[in-house]
């Protein structure tokens, strides 16, 4: 029986010493591009190809998200910490397009020069806690120019391996 629960600080404290992929995850809809920033893409199964990642449910792409019939997601390369950044914004991440260099702008767009893309298609969505962990059927993986050095997020910073 579980006596006590660890407090968000505490859970905070710790995970800071593991780090996570950094990754965009974008969506088109109604011709509008929007993306976010998330550290929480995991691969989840070789057969079927399948990743996860978990999205606040105030976040403005998670019902986005739902409405969208695919996505893309662009895991960062070092030296794109800005762009991590630039999508981890609190403002509707629709407005965040100038300047961001795109790889493919006809769907759900990619961010050029990352370490990978995936275009992926929402498979199932579970409620866990304030978030959403949503699981994805990868329908198309490719490793980018910056695959050799990707961005990480670990001790409350970007760093690159």
């Amino acid at each position: 029986m579980i006596e006590r629960v660890a407090s968000s600080d505490e859970l905070r404290a710790v995970m800071r010493h593991v780090p996570a992929p950094v990754a965009v995850v974008t969506v088109t809809v109604e011709g509008r591009h929007a993306g976010l920033t998330v550290a929480s893409l995991v691969s989840l199964s070789l057969e079927p190809p399948l990743v996860g990642f978990a999205i606040r449910r105030d976040a403005a792409l998670h019902e986005l998200l739902r409405e969208s019939p695919e996505h893309a997601i662009s895991v960062l390369a070092a030296g794109q910490e800005h762009l991590a950044q630039h999508f981890a914004r609190g403002v509707p991440p629709i407005a965040l397009w100038d300047n961001v260099p795109l790889r493919d702008a006809d769907r759900p767009p990619q961010l050029d020069g990352a370490a990978a893309w995936l275009r992926c298609r929402l498979q199932q969505e579970h409620p866990t806690g304030d978030h959403t962990f949503f699981v994805a059927m990868v329908e198309d993986a490719e490793t980018g120019p910056g695959a050799t050095n990707p961005l990480v997020y670990h001790g409350q910073a970007y760093a690159a391996l």
